[in-house]
């Protein structure tokens, strides 16, 4: 139906107005939220990633969603890498991962294929999996703000992501814990892990690229001001500045207070209670906020294919 006005002119007709100009962007109703678990995480419904990367109002009311409820999941997110790499560098600025290949057509989004047919197109041959608790890439000076994940492709069964609250794994802590901790840093690397297996050589050139990063073991999140506890077992090697020379006996009465602390500490993302747990499906997104949550892949999938495309929001060096 064609709106219409009257004019003001003296034959009183009525004279059609044009139609308004509505972008395909706009969204007709409020984007539906499903909380997924008590401590983390919300289904968002109603809500085209690819067209909420053209409508500011959507990405507002996303981040603060992401803020809160700390992952988002998005079902039926039939988007092209592209509009991936878009919808996702609408939060900050992305980055390559600095140890993995990019995809082709979206060069900053990373590869996680596993069992793939090595005769077909796209072919990456990786054998290490992510079934341990870890934020990524910590052992940079300014780990990655978050991470925006698809399924390409996953298992008939198996192959879950799960992800853990930090901020409340450090709320639960006993106040004699939260007393120990405060002040500590901690250090961050990847030798031990990407790089064990080289030749001494190229491990040592490749760890001098990537020397590794400290860390306060409380962290103060950059927008919420919630306390984080942020240390994680594939990272984190060891603490900083831990001194304790009032209880100190013999020699070896001093390193093993600190190995128990910190084994204690990175064990808090295992908590159930903490933590959401989600099966994918085709065309799902994740997407998480890496200073608040950690995240573990279920390898429980065999040889059957996975197909996943991440996309790295940059951070800024933590104080």
């Amino acid at each position: 139906m064609t709106a219409t006005t009257l004019t003001q002119d003296t034959t009183s007709q009525t004279t059609p107005m044009a139609p308004a100009i509505i972008r395909p962007s706009v969204r007709q109703h409020s984007i539906t939220v499903e909380i997924c678990t008590p401590a983390i995480g919300a289904e968002l419904s109603n809500i085209s990633l690819a067209d909420a990367a053209q409508d500011p109002d959507a990405i507002a009311e996303i981040r603060a969603l992401w803020l809160k409820h700390k992952v988002l999941f998005f079902r039926d997110q039939n988007i092209t890498p592209m509009e991936q790499q878009n919808f996702a560098a609408q939060f900050a600025e992305l980055e390559a991962h600095p140890l993995a290949p990019s995809h082709p057509e979206a060069d900053k989004l990373l590869m996680l294929y596993r069992n793939l047919d090595p005769s077909k197109p796209n072919f990456v041959e990786k054998t290490s999996r992510e079934n341990a608790w870890h934020v990524d890439v910590t052992y940079k000076k300014a780990p990655p703000r978050g991470a925006v994940l698809r399924c390409e492709m996953g298992p008939e069964t198996g192959g879950d992501t799960m992800w853990s609250n930090m901020v409340m794994a450090y709320e639960k802590l006993p106040d004699t814990i939260k007393q120990r901790i405060d002040g500590l840093y901690a250090k961050h690397s990847a030798e031990h892990i990407f790089l064990a297996q080289m030749p001494i050589e190229e491990r040592h050139a490749m760890a001098a690229k990537n020397p590794g990063a400290e860390h306060p073991v409380v962290l103060i999140h950059p927008e919420t001001g919630e306390k984080v506890l942020f240390v994680n077992s594939a990272f984190t090697t060891h603490f900083a500045n831990f001194f304790n020379f009032e209880d100190i006996r013999y020699g070896q009465d001093f390193m093993p207070e600190s190995h128990h602390l910190m084994n204690y500490l990175t064990s808090q993302a295992a908590i159930p209670e903490y933590q959401v747990r989600l099966k994918w499906r085709t065309n799902t997104v994740a997407m998480w906020d890496n200073l608040q949550v950690q995240h573990y892949a279920v390898a429980d999938y065999g040889n059957a294919p996975r197909k996943m495309l991440r996309a790295t929001l940059a951070g800024t060096p933590l104080v």
